[in-house]
């Protein structure tokens, strides 16, 4: 299975421990990931704090967990709405046909005319720092390519024979959608998701970083590496730990999405 598929393997491992870690962290680090500790500031690593101390004595092992399971929950959060949002309207418009799709399609292609993450960034700024607007803002970005890739699935597989049966037996659009074209998307989208996945875990880190995101003291990676810029020279854990974590995290989801699309070809 590895020789024949390793970026599956790969991914799909690495996406396990950064789950693992995000739920059962807690009970590895124990360390309070907010505690204050101006004894142990800048701390390099040790038996006691693995991965060090923070500017403000912080343990660092604390807080990198606590970042895995914002990070998590804030691209899972932002890639499901994305997905439902631009799945309802890319099937939508696909079903309808004739103008409503050439209007839907054209408002797709306006949203896609900004540079995604400068619009995410406009949005962000003008919604303010926070995590609910930061999946608001992310989700905007985000939505667009799951439209595009819906509706072009839906104009092949509504011309199929199944579908075509389905219809001349009376069988009504939403159910057309629901029962026979849907899961048949499930695959492409899927795919489609888990690069998402790890390109929202950087779209989330880089606001935070730029301070649009999580508000601290929330232990965000991004805002990790904000703060532990400052401090580069005498204290390069504080920005080592988070970017390792980032890296991996993004590196787990690229490979997992490369794998599965490697496992629908060769099934396809």
């Amino acid at each position: 299975m590895i020789r024949r598929n390793p970026s599956l393997c790969i991914g799909a491992a690495l996406v396990i421990v950064l789950v693992i870690v995000a739920v059962f962290g807690p009970f590895v680090a124990h360390a309070d990931p907010f505690a204050i500790d101006l004894a142990h500031a800048l701390a390099p690593p040790s038996p006691g704090h693995w991965l060090g101390c923070d500017s403000l004595g912080r343990d660092m092992l604390a807080r990198i967990v606590s970042g895995a399971r914002l990070s998590l929950g804030v691209s899972t959060g932002v890639v499901a709405l994305s997905l439902m949002l631009g799945s309802l309207i890319g099937a939508s418009a696909a079903l309808a046909g004739g103008r409503v799709d050439g209007l839907v399609m054209r408002a797709v292609d306006i949203v896609l005319a900004f540079p995604g993450f400068l619009l995410a960034i406009a949005l962000a700024a003008i919604l303010g720092p926070g995590l609910t607007d930061l999946v608001i803002a992310l989700t905007a970005m985000g939505w667009t390519g799951y439209a595009r890739l819906v509706r072009g699935e839906v104009l092949a597989l509504r011309e199929r024979e199944y579908v075509e049966a389905a219809r001349s037996l009376g069988a009504r659009p939403t159910r057309l959608l629901l029962r026979h074209i849907m899961p048949a998307l499930s695959g492409p989208v899927a795919v489609q998701a888990t690069f998402g996945v790890g390109g929202i875990i950087v779209a989330e880190a880089a606001l935070s970083f730029l301070g649009l995101g999580a508000r601290p003291p929330a232990p965000s990676w991004g805002n990790m590496l904000e703060t532990g810029r400052a401090f580069i020279l005498v204290a390069p854990h504080l920005t080592t730990a988070p970017g390792v974590a980032i890296g991996l995290s993004v590196l787990g989801f690229n490979l997992l999405g490369d794998g599965l699309g490697q496992l629908l070809g060769r099934r396809g």
